[in-house]
C-alpha cells in the first residue's frame, strides 16, 4: 500500500474559485490519510477569510501558516519563497502544489536547488489574464519561463488554459496535466426557486472582468412573458460595487436589480429561475458548474472553459461584452422555456459525468506519486 504523502499547499487568493478548490482538495486528501498544510496570505485577512480557513482547521494537519503575499510585487515576494523553502524542510513535505499566479512562483522558488520535494503548479487563470503587452504581464511571463526547470507538472484545469499558457508565454517543457474541476454528491441535488423569486441570478465578483456591465445593460430591454419587466438577483462584492449601483440607477432598474451581497452560490441560486454569468474572462468557472449541477439553466459567454463544460450544447454561448447578444440570449429563454429545460438536461448529465470530485482528486493524488517517483 502506498504511504500517505505530506502535502504542503500554497495560496494567495481568500476568496471565489481557487480557494473553493483548494478547500475541496484540502478535504479530500485528508479524508484519503494525507497530511496536508497550508500557505495562505497574511496581508488579505478579513472576518470572512478567517470564518473559512477556521473551517479547514480540522483537515490542515500541519497547520495553516500565513506569510505576505502582495497583490502585484512587494517585499513578501522576496521573503515568503525563503519561509516556504524553510517550513517544507520543517514539515517534510512530500508536495509543494501552488495554486494561481504567487502560489506558483512561491513554491517553484522554494524548490530551486532541490530534488524533493516536487513542485506542481495549478494557474488557476491568474498568470494568463496578464497582457503580454503590459509591465506586469512581461515580467511574470518572463519568471514563468525561468521556473519552467523547477517545476515538476502543471495541472490545468482546462484545455484552453493549457493553449493560452503556451501561446501567450511558451509551450511548456515540464509535464502538463488537464483535470477539470470536481462537484461533490449534494450539489447535485436540484433547487427549487423560491416562490417569490427573480427571473435571473447572478453569482460572482462585482468587477469589470465578470460582466456585470453588459449584463444590467441587457436586463433593461428583457420583459417575461407576461409582458412585465424582468428583474435579477446579483450575488458578491467587489471593487468596483459603486460603480455598479451608479450604472443600475441611471438605467432606471433600481427598482428590478437587488444586490444582496456575498452569500454561498446555492443560497443565490433558489432566489431565481435562470443563472446568468457574462464574465469576459474565465478558466474553468465553478460558478457555472455549480449553477447546472443546481438544476438552473445558465446562459453565459463563449469563454475561457466554458465550451468544455458545456461541450454539445455550445450554440448558445454569447459573444463576452456583447450586451445586445446577451439580451437577446434573456428574452429568448423568457421565451422558449421548454427549449431551456432540454438544454440543461443534456448539460447537468454532461456535469455529472466529467466533472465530479472524486475524479478530480484521484487524478491529481495519482499525479502527485507519479511526479515524486520520477523525482
Amino acid at each position: 500500500m502506498d504511504r500517505p504523502l505530506r502535502i504542503l499547499q500554497v495560496m494567495r487568493a481568500p476568496v471565489g474559485g481557487l480557494f473553493r478548490h483548494v478547500a475541496d482538495l484540502t478535504r479530500a486528501l485528508s479524508k484519503k490519510g494525507h497530511s496536508v498544510g497550508l500557505v495562505v496570505d497574511s496581508l488579505a485577512s478579513d472576518a470572512q477569510t478567517e470564518q473559512r480557513l477556521a473551517a479547514l482547521a480540522e483537515f490542515a494537519e500541519l497547520g495553516i501558516h500565513p506569510m505576505p503575499m502582495p497583490r502585484v510585487l512587494g517585499k513578501g515576494d522576496l521573503t515568503t519563497p525563503l519561509a516556504v523553502r524553510k517550513l517544507a524542510g520543517s514539515l517534510s513535505i512530500d508536495i509543494l502544489h501552488g495554486h494561481g499566479a504567487k502560489g506558483g512562483f512561491y513554491v517553484r522558488l522554494a524548490h530551486l536547488g532541490r530534488r524533493r520535494p516536487s513542485a506542481l503548479y495549478t494557474p488557476h487563470g491568474g498568470v494568463l489574464h496578464f497582457s503580454p503587452s503590459s509591465r506586469s504581464g512581461q515580467l511574470f511571463h518572463w519568471l514563468e519561463r525561468k521556473l519552467l526547470s523547477q517545476t515538476g507538472a502543471i495541472i490545468f484545469e482546462s484545455g484552453f488554459a493549457r493553449d493560452t499558457y503556451s501561446r501567450l508565454i511558451t509551450p511548456p517543457t515540464c509535464r502538463t496535466e488537464i483535470i477539470y474541476n470536481g462537484l461533490g454528491t449534494a450539489e447535485f441535488e436540484p433547487i427549487a426557486p423560491e416562490d417569490r423569486s427573480a427571473d435571473f441570478v447572478f453569482v460572482g465578483e462585482l468587477r469589470e472582468l465578470k460582466g456585470i456591465f453588459p449584463l444590467v445593460e441587457a436586463l433593461a430591454g428583457v420583459k417575461r412573458h407576461d409582458g412585465l419587466p424582468a428583474s435579477l438577483v446579483m450575488a458578491g462584492d467587489g471593487p468596483q460595487r459603486l460603480e455598479l449601483e451608479e450604472r443600475i440607477s441611471a438605467l432606471g432598474l433600481a427598482d428590478r436589480v437587488k444586490l444582496v451581497g456575498s452569500q454561498p452560490a446555492r443560497d443565490v441560486f433558489a432566489q431565481g429561475k435562470i443563472a446568468v454569468i457574462p464574465s469576459l474572462a474565465e478558466s474553468m468557472p465553478y460558478v457555472v458548474l455549480e449553477a447546472t449541477a443546481a438544476g438552473l439553466p445558465v446562459i453565459t459567454t463563449k469563454v475561457g472553459g466554458i465550451p468544455e463544460i458545456f461541450a454539445g450544447t455550445t450554440d448558445t454561448l454569447v459573444a463576452p461584452g456583447d450586451a445586445a447578444a446577451l439580451r437577446a440570449a434573456m428574452q429568448s429563454a423568457m421565451d422558449h422555456p421548454d427549449a431551456l429545460e432540454a438544454e440543461l438536461a443534456l448539460r447537468r448529465r454532461r456535469v455529472a459525468e466529467a466533472f465530479s470530485l472524486e475524479a478530480m482528486v484521484g487524478q491529481i493524488e495519482a499525479l502527485y506519486r507519479d511526479v515524486l517517483g520520477q523525482s
